[in-house]
């Protein structure tokens, strides 16, 4: 029974009607009025308060206003950011590769690994590939390229005779020469004596794959030219190009030295490599 009593008064009090008047102030004139229940505000309140959640929602989810909220990112923003992703993946990828081929020629040119060891494959992943249903038999096509080629390989540099290579190479640099190019002792190179600041010019057309500093021969320059020439040149006293940058024959490239520990005064040393193997320099370029 006082369940039931306590249960009536409850629902008598939410159905209770009350009348909400707007009165003017001077003249008390009535303006409006409402009959109202505890429950029909409640109900009223309840719609409201969820209308609002739900506009609120759609403005954080589906409108630019969200940009505007502390936390969240514009939408311009993170597709930026995603395509940054991507290129630093490519460029660490490019970086590797880099840093692989370097490696490889700074261990050929310190005497680390024999000229005969290098190939194409230890620089770059060797792919595995099945010939065995390939058929290499030549076209016609490739018949007449491979006529056109030979007939150019004549006077290509380092297959053909030794008459054109001089007069295609510029001499490094001008002067005496201390030490020769000598396979006996692995010393692939030249020692040309100058006096300091002397300039120091590129060989041929090129691109500077190293130009650092090293302990031993000090700053050092590596060009790489066409047709597999690659040439270097170390304890120079400065460097006038940076690695990546291209040069062409005959331009300044370092200055004479006498640095690193490997030094025995003011002097170029300078290796000629073609396609992975040393060659003497002196066969190629008249250096007094």
């Amino acid at each position: 029974m006082k369940k039931e009593k306590k249960s009536k008064k409850i629902k008598k009090k939410l159905l209770h009607k009350y009348r909400l008047v707007v009165l003017n102030e001077g003249t008390y004139e009535e303006k409006i009025s409402f009959k109202l229940s505890r429950l029909n505000v409640f109900v009223a309140g309840t719609i409201f308060a969820f209308f609002l959640v739900a506009i609120t929602t759609v403005i954080i989810a589906f409108t630019p206003l969200r940009e505007y909220i502390p936390g969240y990112a514009s939408t311009a923003l993170k597709r930026q950011a995603a395509e940054l992703t991507y290129k630093t993946d490519s460029l660490e990828a490019v970086i590797r590769k880099t840093d692989a081929y370097i490696g490889s020629i700074t261990k050929v040119l310190r005497g680390e690994v024999k000229p005969q060891e290098i190939s194409s494959d230890s620089v770059f992943e060797k792919q595995q590939m099945n010939l065995g249903d390939i058929d290499l038999s030549p076209i016609e096509e490739d018949l007449q390229l491979r006529e056109t080629v030979a007939l150019e390989d004549k006077y290509n540099f380092f297959e053909g005779t030794d008459n054109n290579i001089s007069a295609s190479l510029y001499a490094p640099l001008k002067g005496s020469l201390s030490d020769v190019y000598n396979m006996q002792t692995k010393h692939y190179a030249v020692d040309v004596v100058a006096p300091i600041g002397s300039p120091i010019k590129a060989v041929a057309d090129g691109t500077v794959i190293f130009a650092e500093w090293t302990v031993e021969t000090g700053y050092v320059m590596i060009l790489e030219h066409q047709q597999g020439l690659i040439s270097v040149y170390k304890h120079n006293g400065s460097l006038m190009k940076e690695q990546g940058e291209l040069v062409k024959a005959g331009e300044v490239i370092a200055s004479v030295g006498n640095t690193g520990e490997f030094t025995t005064g003011p002097h170029l040393h300078f290796e000629l490599w073609s396609n992975g193997y040393p060659v003497n320099p002196t066969n190629y370029i008249d250096f007094e």
